[in-house]
Order: C-alpha cells, then sequence, then structure tokens
C-alpha cells in the first residue's frame, strides 16, 4: 500500500466569500489557509479538518482524495 491511501486528504476550495458572515466563519475560513475566493488547499481528513469544513461547508466546495 501507498503512503497516500493511509492517508486520505481533503481538496478544499473556498467558493464563497465570508464577508457579511459571522467572524468566527472568516476565521475559520483563514484557520484552513484559505485567503481568497477561489483558492485550493489540500488539507489531511482528520476530525479536525472536517469539523472546521462542516462549519463553513456553505462557503466551500470539498473533494475527498484517496
Amino acid at each position: 500500500m501507498s503512503q497516500e491511501s493511509q492517508n486520505p486528504s481533503l481538496s478544499i476550495k473556498l467558493k464563497k466569500s465570508p464577508i457579511g458572515f459571522a467572524k468566527d466563519q472568516k476565521a475559520t475560513v483563514v484557520a484552513l489557509g484559505l485567503r481568497r475566493v477561489g483558492a485550493v488547499v489540500q488539507l489531511p481528513a482528520n476530525d479536525s479538518v472536517r469539523g472546521m469544513v462542516f462549519k463553513v461547508k456553505h462557503l466551500l466546495e470539498v473533494t475527498e482524495n484517496a
């Protein structure tokens, strides 16, 4: 088995600006490493990242990578 299959990751894209939403939601977007609309980051698919994604799911597009 390869290293990738043991450590799944998430591809997260910011599709909507957090302007006009609660400050804690903007802070969550920044904590995910997303700075501008259209930005994409690869993060590990662990519980803490999934919780952050759930909180701002209306602003994101998420793809799970194997």
